[in-house]
């Protein structure tokens, strides 16, 4: 006998029976990269975020139309979530008291407005999703308005795809004709708001059928005109400081409230009052746009100008200089050249 055909009899056999799975200490599957494709979800809109629940309106405009509490799913963690997206629901819709849906996608966005702390910084923070309007509050007095913010809030407006509007409050205060000499030549709707004459019906025509983000200076009455827009707001008004001359921050949290008006409907999304718009995120290429009879002059610039001072023959600058563009023109290319070397200089 062959060395190959030793064996020992007493060596015991094995079969898939004796193999010991050690058990998963946690209970739970394997993880697997495969989601569900969640064709049951529900689409919705996000009225407001408080942390991390999210308010939605499901069936809007339909019969059924109700709000439904909700978590975002652990693949959108990621994912920024703001007031105005449309976003795709499971789970426990009803809105029932105690149930919480939760937020499996979110719907193609149309616009996004968004600012960064300063403008060296190129990390944005969405500010709303979806809105087709903007309306700037300025005071025209306590505080000042300042001219060089409403130029930033112009830039990020077209910037996004979004019109701008402005409404200047407190005119009881002082003659806002000055400041909105800054102005002119720009494609921009006005509105004066004084004590005891707000234009509720007159701002209220222009919300119908949109989307429209509320932005402005802590202080200048955001908050006051959207109560008298949407009168069960409750939104939080403040004063002004004496010493500093700052308005106090009252609205905590972006949130969207729907306008009711004798012609139809719209949506007003208020937003925490701040005292700067960072431009970081913005194409430097979209900034002259918001000085609108300065781009039409620029058309006849040459290839390349830059449009700051040394830039040569450049035909904003001369247009300015010969007084063809208004005794108003050499303040707005003035703001236009300072965005233009902020962003010149990143």
């Amino acid at each position: 006998m062959s060395w190959l055909d030793d064996t020992d009899d007493d060596e015991p056999e094995f079969d898939e029976a004796d193999v010991r799975v050690r058990p998963n200490p946690k209970g739970n599957r394997p993880r697997t990269k495969r989601r569900p494709a969640h064709t049951d979800a529900v689409i919705g809109r996000v009225l407001g975020v408080d942390r991390g629940r999210y308010t939605v309106l499901v069936d809007e405009d339909g019969p059924a139309e109700h709000t439904a509490l909700a978590v975002r799913a652990r693949e959108l963690r990621k994912q920024p979530i703001v007031t105005g997206d449309r976003a795709r629901l499971v789970g426990d819709t009803s809105g029932e008291q105690g149930t919480l849906a939760r937020l499996v996608g979110i719907e193609e966005r149309t616009t996004l407005l968004r600012r960064s702390a300063d403008d060296t910084d190129q990390v944005e923070r969405v500010i709303v999703a979806n809105a087709d309007q903007m309306l700037i509050v300025v005071a025209a007095a306590d505080p000042e308005p300042r001219e060089r913010l409403v130029d930033r809030y112009l830039v990020a407006a077209l910037d996004a795809g979004i019109r701008p509007l402005l409404v200047v409050t407190k005119t009881d205060l002082a003659d806002p004709t000055a400041f909105l000499r800054h102005f002119e030549g720009i494609d921009l709707r006005v509105f004066t708001s004084a004590r005891g004459a707000m234009p509720v019906d007159e701002i209220g025509a222009a919300l119908v059928g949109h989307a429209t983000v509320f932005v402005g200076h802590s202080g200048v009455g955001k908050s006051t005109l959207v109560n008298a827009l949407v009168p069960d707001a409750q939104r939080a008004t403040g004063h002004v400081n004496e010493v500093t001359g700052r308005g106090r921050h009252t609205s905590s949290s972006t949130v969207s409230l729907r306008y009711h008006g004798a012609d139809g409907n719209g949506w007003v999304i208020d937003t925490p009052g701040v005292r700067s718009f960072g431009l970081g995120h913005v194409d430097p290429a979209h900034i002259l746009d918001a000085f609108t009879d300065l781009a039409e002059v620029a058309k006849t610039c040459p290839r390349g100008c830059t449009h700051l001072p040394d830039a040569p023959d450049c035909a904003i600058v001369e247009a300015v200089e010969d007084g063809r563009l208004g005794p108003t023109a050499r303040g707005r290319l003035d703001s236009l050249q300072r965005l233009l070397a902020t962003f010149a200089e990143r």
